[in-house]
């Protein structure tokens, strides 16, 4: 018996220990605040004692597995604040601070438009003042058969003539057979600006009444020196831009077109860079009329002068004679028809004070010399003997 009572009191001791212990972790769970979880749920039970007990040690070995703890985030809260005022004070919202840079922006904007605004009048003034219109209207109604050669010539000077302030002169070249109205087109530009300008800035040069001889080229180069100083320099004293007229052209000597070639370059003082030259000249008077010939069966008679091989050709042979045509625009004058013949004779009967008799204008209107393609007749010599078969009319 003594055998057994031994191992059963030892046995019964570790029972009342295991109870005791038992016991003891029942009242310690009991005694936990927050404990809200229902009782007989397991899982949430092991998962509150895991969150409460992580950091710390166990008091007492258990075979209970802690779940692993998710990290929750923090929601942020979109909730607007309220602005908080005291009690004893009025709400007002906050005062809108007004830009200095949109007051400066506004200014600067409606100084820039009265600037270009005043630029616009001004170029429409200085065109008034040159009468370009009227220009125009005499053109076209005293110069037969070069509607187009007109055209241009009044597109380069309404540019060149809207403003003051250049950074070289305008150089027109005028080439074309003889007769059809070069040198009638330099004496209505002298005679328009001399009535626009003034006598003192607008200058016809002939060559063969101011230079005709090679001899006397130095003094023609002093006289013509002197001449075009004093014209630019009242010229801009006055604000204006002066006409200088160069007919026979192609009778200038080198020297002479040499010293001229110095006045149409870019880097001179102010005052020569505002001017207009006119060199009328038979320059490139084959290359004007084969080019017409050639083409008269293509359509080209009636704007051949639009044609910019016809240019390119005619500067080419201009060059080839004279660097002086590399700074000019060439305006070419075109072969006239045989009613542009007629035209000149029924202007020249009526100014003689004829009878314009149609059969009498044919008659000697076929009494001229004309280039035959076709069924275009173009004049040789163009409008150029007509006042030599009027006199014979008295």
């Amino acid at each position: 018996m003594s055998t057994f009572a031994s191992p059963l009191r030892a046995a019964c001791r570790i029972r009342h220990k295991y109870l005791l212990m038992k016991r003891r972790r029942v009242s310690t769970e009991q005694r936990e605040p927050g404990d809200g979880e229902r009782p007989g749920v397991k899982g949430q039970e092991c998962q509150g004692r895991g969150v409460r007990n992580r950091g710390k040690p166990p008091e007492h070995f258990t075979f209970d597995k802690v779940p692993p703890v998710r990290a929750t985030r923090k929601r942020r809260s979109h909730k607007k604040r309220r602005v908080l005022y005291p009690n004893d004070s009025r709400k007002y919202l906050p005062e809108e601070k007004k830009s200095k840079a949109k007051h400066c922006l506004f200014l600067l904007s409606v100084i820039v438009f009265f600037q270009i605004y005043n630029a616009i009048e001004n170029l429409d003034d200085n065109v008034l003042k040159y009468d370009l219109a009227g220009l125009e209207k005499t053109l076209k109604r005293e110069v037969f058969g070069q509607a187009v050669a007109i055209d241009r010539v009044m597109d380069l000077l309404n540019d060149y003539l809207s403003t003051h302030s250049h950074n070289k002169p305008l150089v027109l070249s005028v080439n074309g057979p003889i007769g059809v109205g070069k040198s009638l087109l330099g004496r209505l530009l002298a005679k328009h600006f001399r009535s626009v300008l003034g006598d003192e800035l607008v200058y016809q040069y002939y060559v063969l009444h101011h230079c005709p001889t090679d001899d006397n080229v130095t003094s023609c180069q002093q006289e013509l020196q002197v001449v075009i100083s004093e014209i630019v320099s009242r010229a801009e004293d006055e604000e204006k831009i002066p006409m200088l007229i160069f007919d026979e052209v192609e009778l200038m000597q080198p020297a002479l077109l040499d010293f001229l070639h110095n006045f149409l370059q870019p880097n001179q003082t102010n005052e020569f860079l505002n001017a207009v030259y006119i060199l009328v000249s038979n320059h490139g008077q084959a290359e004007i009329t084969k080019f017409v010939l050639h083409n008269a069966s293509s359509g080209m008679t009636q704007q051949p002068a639009k044609s910019e091989e016809l240019l390119f050709t005619v500067r080419s042979s201009l060059v080839h004679i004279h660097p002086l045509w590399n700074h000019a625009d060439i305006v070419p004058f075109t072969l006239l028809q045989r009613h542009h013949i007629l035209e000149c004779f029924l202007e020249k009967m009526m100014a003689e004070g004829f009878y314009p008799d149609s059969a009498h204008l044919d008659k000697l209107a076929g009494e001229l010399n004309y280039y035959s393609v076709g069924e275009h007749q173009f004049s040789v010599h163009g409008c150029k003997h007509v006042d030599s078969k009027m006199n014979l009319l008295h």
